[in-house]
């Protein structure tokens, strides 16, 4: 008589699993997410653990550092956001929207990796050999070096990659693949799971780099188990709209380099092509009137000039909205306060709008004075000083607090041809000695770099 085969509820969001169905996940509170998977038996799971049997035992003062190998990914851009290249034997996870470009930012790679003189494998489990190859005339992404397969059986993939030992393995996507030895269906919690230990042992033990392409949910989150982001070596983020040029490469976690760098890329119908100059991009199209503001943020170690708009008009209606889609609503609230309590701007009765011209989004303190600034020229409808630019952060008394890297924000700016700075006195005492030709108008609360930046016509 056969073992009968266990079985348990897996949630479809977080992974949680139980021996019973539930209606709500007690994971993560979702319903109706919990469904019924074979749990694969001991032989078929020990499979998949561990990344080689040439493990030891060292001190930690006897392990030898040198420099991680890399490989350039043919693209400065993508380059600077993996830490400054491709390093093999790592897994890459990069996740973003549908028609965002993944496919097309990942063949483009692949092909200009095996022009480098190094082998790249394609193995698709959306597409057809056909239809990638279609893409890849559109893209002038052919190469001698680039393999493609159609396949989602990852046993006969890694078969595949035994075969042509290339130097980057690219598959696409992680929910479509399967390993025979689970009975539950691709893309479920458990197949994502296995898929993605196996291939960090094929990483691992053979020395490839692997970039998989993941799904997201409609609430922008990754598409299946947590524990997928922890196995990976490296998370990507690609956002961009996709009816927009503009693309956003962001690492979330890297194990390799940074995860504050940033990369900018610009659709057109030959593919991705890299944004160097992106403060240039940013303000190409800035008009200069009341409510728009010229801020330096910083993303890593690189400085980036952002055009921020604000627009605060009386409104009848009780509360009043309070939108953006560029920063975290929670901290204009908090800045809308501080104006109102500690500038006297009675914003209370005014809707208030606030975005960043391409999209970008923008997470740091440094700014907090250029918001404000943004939203009290709406309300007054004074323009700012000419060719000028802003940053510091404002506390809830409304201090002005110092950044960090200011030298690098107003290098910058001096670069594009700004003339005057707005910011903290204490960034000032720093600055003033190292850029001559540069007016730096400093503060030390809100009221008063506000009255600097907007000077009163006459």
């Amino acid at each position: 008589m056969p073992k009968k085969k266990k079985s348990v509820y897996v949630c479809q969001e977080c992974g949680y699993d139980t021996v019973k169905w539930l209606g709500k996940c007690p994971g993560c509170g979702a319903w109706n997410t919990l469904k019924e998977e074979i749990v694969p038996d001991e032989k078929s799971r020990s499979l998949s653990v561990g990344v080689g049997n040439n493990s030891k035992v060292e001190k930690i003062g006897d392990v030898k550092v040198s420099d991680l190998p890399r490989f350039s990914s043919g693209s400065g851009e993508f380059d600077r956001v993996l830490g400054g290249g491709i390093i093999p034997g790592s897994l890459t996870l990069l996740v973003g929207d549908p028609g965002v470009g993944k496919s097309t930012l990942t063949l483009s790679t692949a092909a200009k990796v095996a022009n480098g003189g190094k082998k790249a494998l394609y193995a698709t489990g959306e597409e057809s050999a056909r239809q990638v190859r279609m893409r890849a005339d559109r893209l002038n992404a052919i190469a001698d070096n680039l393999f493609v397969v159609s396949e989602t059986n990852l046993s006969l993939i890694e078969n595949h990659t035994e075969n042509t030992k290339p130097d980057l393995l690219i598959i696409d996507s992680v929910q479509t693949m399967f390993r025979p030895e689970l009975e539950s269906a691709p893309g479920s919690v458990s197949q994502v799971r296995e898929c993605a230990v196996e291939l960090l042992r094929i990483a691992k033990t053979m020395g490839i780099a692997i970039f998989i392409i993941g799904h997201v949910t409609k609430d922008g989150s990754l598409a299946g188990p947590r524990v997928l982001e922890h196995i990976v070596d490296t998370v990507i983020y690609f956002e961009g709209e996709r009816h927009a040029s503009y693309r956003v490469l962001r690492a979330v976690k890297n194990r390799f380099g940074s995860t504050n760098e940033l990369g900018l890329f610009e659709m057109r119908e030959t593919g991705l092509e890299d944004v160097p100059d992106a403060s240039k991009m940013f303000l190409s199209e800035r008009v200069g009137d009341s409510g728009t503001v010229v801020i330096p943020v910083m993303e890593g170690t690189r400085p980036l000039l952002v055009e921020l708009q604000a627009l605060a008009a009386q409104t009848p209606y009780v509360p009043p909205r309070r939108t953006s889609d560029a920063i975290d609503i929670k901290s204009l609230q908090l800045l809308l306060a501080v104006l109102e309590k500690r500038v006297r701007l009675p914003l209370g009765t005014c809707d208030v709008y606030v975005k960043v011209a391409g999209g970008i989004k923008i997470d740091e303190p440094a700014a907090d004075l250029g918001i404000c600034a943004a939203i009290a020229s709406s309300f007054s409808s004074r323009p700012l000083r000419d060719k000028t630019v802003l940053f510091g952060e404002v506390g809830l008394s409304g201090e002005l607090r110092a950044v960090n890297q200011a030298e690098n924000r107003v290098r910058e700016a001096k670069r594009l041809g700004f003339k005057n700075v707005v910011l903290p006195n204490k960034n000032l005492k720093d600055l003033k000695n190292v850029f001559k030709d540069i007016n730096f108008y400093g503060a030390d609360i809100l009221r008063d770099a506000l009255t600097l930046a907007l000077p009163r016509e006459g």
